[in-house]
């Protein structure tokens, strides 16, 4: 599940309560976990809304703490092939003019990781299809920076109503670098093809897509190559 869609069955059963629906964005605190203050704000019983919340499609476990709700989706690596399938749509905002210097191009340049960071995960995807990799099912993510990532992806719709892009995508650039260079998404050496690697190649296009996604609401044009 995207965050719009927790956000849209959060909302439906705020409506269906009798409360009012603010506009109260979702805070993705985990890989797969939301956090809403909904309850709060619009006057209904916080236990209420988490029941039927837990009934909805998708959802895993609601908790909470204080008038909070704590939402676990039920398999939160789903969220990378959610944003491949919704591609331009995920994440989108108002452009928000902003520019790093283009060089140096070095890892001590913000901008030039961000771009880096496009131009590593497009070129997964090329590679991909030369050892006849298929994007798959990214049920298996599981290693520490995966995980670490799929948190990140979930960040980007709430950054970009609050105009928080830049530095969010250069903590979404480090959050794919660190993954391509511990978990590859692509055999080594002999390796044969796998499900893990038809998994990361699915979470390697969704940080494309949000990179991408995101370099545009700031004015730029992504590079495949740089």
């Amino acid at each position: 599940m995207t965050p719009a869609e927790v956000s849209a069955a959060l909302m439906g059963v705020v409506r269906d309560a009798g409360g009012s629906v603010p506009d109260v964005a979702l805070r993705c605190v985990g890989p797969g976990v939301y956090g809403s203050p909904v309850a709060l704000r619009a006057g209904v019983e916080a236990g209420a809304l988490a029941r039927a919340m837990r009934a909805r499609p998708g959802i895993g476990r609601v908790d909470v703490d204080g008038g909070f709700l704590r939402i676990v989706v039920a398999r939160p690596g789903e969220l990378a092939a959610d944003i491949v399938a919704e591609g331009e749509r995920y994440g989108c905002g108002e452009v928000r003019p902003f520019s790093w210097p283009d060089r140096p191009r070095t890892f001590g340049n913000p901008g030039f990781r961000v771009r880096y960071a496009y131009a590593r995960a497009a070129a997964v995807g090329r590679r991909a299809r030369d050892v006849g990799v298929r994007p798959g099912r990214p049920d298996g993510l599981e290693c520490r920076e995966e995980l670490a990532l799929l948190a990140l992806l979930g960040e980007l719709p709430g950054r970009a109503r609050q105009g928080e892009l830049p530095r969010y995508l250069v903590r979404l650039a480090d959050g794919f670098h660190d993954v391509y260079e511990r978990c590859p998404p692509l055999p080594q050496g002999g390796e044969k093809p796998g499900a893990v690697h038809a998994a990361r190649v699915t979470l390697a296009e969704a940080a494309r897509v949000a990179l991408s996604n995101g370099l545009k609401l700031i004015g730029e044009t992504p590079r495949e190559r740089l």
